[in-house]
């Protein structure tokens, strides 16, 4: 099943175990449980370390299999086979068990150590969802340090009926106890948060306590990462505060437009930005959300969700922005039963079924080709008179055979009946007329809108919402400076952001050598 050359990466990767691994499989009759025994049994010749043993299958979901080790009380199981984007976090659960150190914190490893009362986590994945990697290795890595966390990845291709009976319509979906404990994209400090109540405080303390910065980059993606970097290269104090470090990038399927970068994945590249960035000793404040900022004497303060207050003599605001929503009714009852965003993560739960795509540009059209291979049917719904997608894109539409397309066609409600999406109600905005049509799911893609809801009265917006700035990445407010998609620079890219974030950080150093020249020579004066 896996081919001589991957066979070959992995004996060196599992020379790296310090201890055995015991892979316990449960199987049945079926084809999907001869494909297992197949992997299972390739892996387990890759090392002395592991041993594949075939167990009873009762109480449990089939196939399946658990990894544990001798003298630890492990719970860790894959329900499914774990290819695609799964097969990465088979291979570090293999690590993980098999004592290879992990990279988080002595302190991290603590707070995970100090959880108390016993947490059964179940994680439904696709395998074509690039976020789920993250719930499912965060948790396995969990599960490794506190044997009162058992965590269980399941295949939702491979468990069709549970996932109906569930009415999951997104993923990753992440049941904890036997009840809803999140949706979408989670790492070992998001999941931390949830479960231990008083980390909130504690980080608002610990952030309080910090020394004022020379440059604080808001925002952790491309832009941020890239003025961070700069920062820190002049040798001054850099600090980043993220509410997600990676942005937009986490929820990119393919990047193969940055430049010397053929192709890669937007995870695999949010990873390596802030490894770069840690590369220099920039002190990164993740899953802290920004709330106001204010000037205060020869200093900006950033205040945040959980009561910290963040100080700099400089600030490069780099927040990004997200999904445009349709604001309509049913859009916010029926997020994740039927309302998703992202065609890749979750476009394999609607195997066979009709769903609606709104939006007529790139991205909308994109996801409507993705989907038509794996869907029953998809109705493209646009506002405008005309597609405004590449004419490429459109031509590949027009050659597939489930796909329709309406123009001038304003949504106006999203239909379900409780629990999930049934239909759409959109108005004809040639004849007026009120139309609806039944479907199981609704991908909107209608673009972005920046993340400046708390810079508003506070510095000068466009229409849009977008931070102005002049050519140096300059904002109204002095020694505040902006990059990236939250600003008026027009082309929203990845190697665009990247270069309007060096340039903030180099505007941002000029200005904290310029300073106190200002200074003086106003004194002067």
């Amino acid at each position: 099943m896996l081919d001589n050359d991957l066979k070959s990466q992995l004996r060196e990767h599992f020379a790296k175990l310090s201890r055995p691994v015991e892979i316990r499989a449960a199987f049945d009759a079926g084809e999907k449980s001869q494909e297992l025994r197949e992997l299972l049994t390739d892996i387990a010749a890759l090392s002395p370390q592991f041993s594949l043993t075939e167990g009873d299958s009762a109480g449990l979901r089939t196939p399946s299999f658990a990894l544990t080790t001798p003298g630890q009380d492990i719970h860790l199981r894959f329900s499914g086979i774990p290819m695609g984007h799964e097969f990465t976090s088979l291979i570090l659960a293999l690590l993980q068990v098999g004592g290879h150190p992990s990279k988080l914190s002595d302190e991290t490893i603590e707070q995970i150590r100090a959880l108390d009362g016993e947490y059964k986590f179940e994680t439904y994945v696709s395998l074509t969802c690039q976020n789920c990697p993250d719930v499912v290795q965060a948790l396995n890595l969990m599960a490794t340090i506190n044997p009162r966390i058992g965590v269980e990845m399941i295949e939702g291709g491979a468990f069709e009926q549970e996932v109906t009976e569930k009415q999951i319509l997104s993923v990753p979906a992440i049941f904890l106890n036997g009840q809803e404990f999140g949706q979408g994209r989670m790492g070992v400090e998001e999941i931390l948060a949830k479960l231990d109540s008083g980390a909130a405080a504690r980080d608002a303390t610990r952030l309080d306590a910090r020394a004022p910065y020379d440059v604080l980059v808001v925002g952790g993606g491309p832009a941020g990462a890239a003025a961070a970097i700069y920062a820190a290269r002049k040798g001054i104090r850099t600090g980043v505060v993220a509410e997600r470090f990676g942005g937009q990038v986490l929820d990119t399927m393919e990047i193969a437009n940055f430049i010397s970068v053929k192709q890669t994945e937007g995870p695999q590249f949010a990873v390596a930005l802030e490894e770069h960035v840690k590369d220099y000793g920039v002190d990164i404040m993740n899953l802290q959300r920004a709330t106001a900022l204010a000037a205060n004497g020869d200093l900006v303060e950033v205040k945040l969700a959980n009561g910290a207050t963040l100080k700099s003599k400089t600030i490069v605001l780099s927040t990004g922005a997200r999904w445009r929503n349709m604001n309509v009714p049913g859009e916010t009852e029926y997020r994740t039963k039927g309302v998703t965003y992202c065609p890749h993560c979750d476009g394999p739960l609607f195997k066979g079924k009709r769903v609606a795509v709104i939006g007529g540009g790139n991205s909308g059209i994109e996801a409507a080709i993705d989907l038509a291979g794996v869907v029953a049917h998809v109705t493209v719904l646009e506002f405008d008179s005309k597609l405004r997608a590449d004419e490429v894109l459109q031509r590949k539409l027009r050659s597939l055979p489930n796909v329709d397309v309406i123009v001038n066609a304003q949504t106006t409600e999203v239909l379900g009946d409780g629990a999930k999406v049934t239909g759409l109600k959109y108005t004809d905005r040639a004849s007026g007329a009120s139309k609806e049509f039944e479907i199981s799911g609704v991908f909107v893609q209608i673009g972005l809108l920046p993340n400046t809801d708390f810079l508003k009265g506070t510095l000068a917006l466009s229409p849009r919402g977008e931070i102005e700035i002049d050519a140096h990445g300059r904002t109204s407010m002095p020694g505040v400076f902006a990059a990236g998609d939250a600003t008026t620079t027009p082309y929203k890219q990845i190697v665009i952001a990247a270069g309007e974030g060096a340039k903030a950080a180099l505007s941002a150093f000029d200005y904290l050598i310029r300073a106190p020249i200002a200074e003086e020579e106003k004194k002067a004066a």
